[in-house]
């Protein structure tokens, strides 16, 4: 019964993810392919930048439902339905989720393996599994982005942290002494490889080239990719 739900897991939250919202909301609104413009990345900065207000809303809202909706579906079958829990603890089975989640989302099988960067939408699972977590690593990600107004440094540093806050809050706040290891490894996993889809933003940033939040797209940085 483990593997079953672990193979529900993975194969429902891959699937599911890889409906990206930023194509979906760009192609019913605005008849357009999201990919073909600005930084011809499948994302939120990127839908906002080039269609504006109300796309990059309903995209927003769509990866919110996303994220959840994983995360509550395997949490009620694997956990409810199926009787299966790992580590002792349910709040696994939701992190699996989310990381095969945005895994979907980054490499979505329905677009050519093209896909978002992943942020919202580990921002949204998160939120599902762990509220307090999710509000420390938002948290970190607008002050960063007030301060420095780059989205980008944000992102990575919200990225970084949210295993460290997935390690304190499980530890000492809120314990959960059998999950708390699988937990923060899985967050690690998932903040790894937002890290990594920002390499062009990282490098970007060293050579001071990297586009700040609210200003416009230089042509010449078309194929910046965004979250």
């Amino acid at each position: 019964m483990s593997y079953l739900a672990i193979a529900f897991t993975v194969v429902f939250s891959y699937l599911f993810g890889s409906l990206n919202s930023a194509i979906l909301v760009c192609r019913i609104m605005k008849h357009k392919d999201i990919r073909e413009y600005g930084s011809k990345n499948a994302g939120l900065t990127n839908v906002y930048r080039v269609f504006g207000k109300g796309p990059a809303l309903a995209t927003l809202i769509f990866d919110l439902i996303k994220g959840v909706v994983a995360v509550v579906v395997c949490r009620i079958v694997v956990t409810d339905l199926m009787n299966v829990t790992f580590f002792g603890d349910n709040k696994f089975i939701g992190y699996l989720a989310g990381l095969i989640v945005m895994i979907g989302h980054i490499f979505p099988v329905f677009y050519g393996f093209h896909g978002g960067k992943g942020v919202l939408l580990a921002a949204t699972t998160l939120l599902t599994i762990d509220p307090l977590t999710c509000a420390l690593s938002v948290g970190t990600f607008i002050f960063l982005v007030v301060v420095t107004k780059y989205v980008s440094v944000g992102s990575i540093a919200a990225a970084i942290s949210y295993p460290i806050f997935t390690f304190v809050v499980q530890s000492f706040i809120f314990p959960y002494p059998q999950g708390v290891i699988p937990n923060t490894i899985v967050a690690a996993l998932i903040g790894i490889i937002i890290v990594y889809m920002h390499k062009p933003n990282i490098i970007r940033l060293m050579n001071g080239t990297e586009n700040k939040f609210g200003s416009k797209k230089k042509s010449s940085e078309s194929s910046t990719k965004d979250n």
